[in-house]
């Protein structure tokens, strides 16, 4: 379903990294159900956005405002002093808080509580966004083509909404999604 020429004219900038990413996605893809046109035209849109087109697989830190409010969110698991900077987005989906890590980490089975920087290596990256998209149970936004969903469900709101369009209308043409 897809290839590296295909990711690469989904994600322009990722450019060479396509040809790194694109192994591990169709594994993580295969691996969670994300089986379709539809499912992995909204998948790739999202991680596409989440990611800056692949090229970031760690949040970029400030701390901004929104990011030093991580320390001590108890609904992310941030419950040791430090832990909002240690566990803060990575991977395609930027999985975020120590519960987060460690759910994601008991999944692909990795330690992720004593080295989050694994989910910054391509494989892991790429299959803690399937799984984290598998355990939210997103595949449901993609097949109603629910994008307005689906990005809010992922972000919390519906910030980038416009680029994670733009990806998702490049993903659909190259994917064969009817419109």
């Amino acid at each position: 379903m897809i290839d590296a020429a295909k990711l690469r004219a989904i994600m322009p900038y990722a450019g060479d990294r396509a040809d790194v990413f694109v192994l591990p996605l169709v594994a993580a893809m295969e691996a969670y159900a994300i089986n379709t046109p539809e499912r992995a035209a909204a998948f790739l849109a999202q991680v596409g956005h989440e990611s800056g087109q692949l090229r970031h697989l760690r949040e970029i830190w400030g701390p901004t405002p929104a990011q030093r409010r991580y320390e001590g969110r108890t609904d992310l698991g941030n419950t040791e002093p430090g832990d909002g900077k240690r566990y803060m987005g990575r991977g395609l989906i930027q999985i975020t808080g120590r519960k987060n890590y460690l759910l994601c980490g008991f999944a692909l089975d990795l330690d992720l509580l004593s080295r989050p920087e694994l989910l910054e290596q391509p494989v892991a990256a790429a299959a803690s966004a399937a799984w984290y998209w598998h355990h939210r149970n997103l595949n449901r936004f993609a097949d109603a083509a629910d994008f307005v969903g689906l990005t809010r469900a992922i972000n919390g709101g519906t910030n980038g909404l416009a680029d994670r369009r733009a990806l998702w209308a490049r993903a659909k043409m190259m994917l064969g999604v009817r419109p």
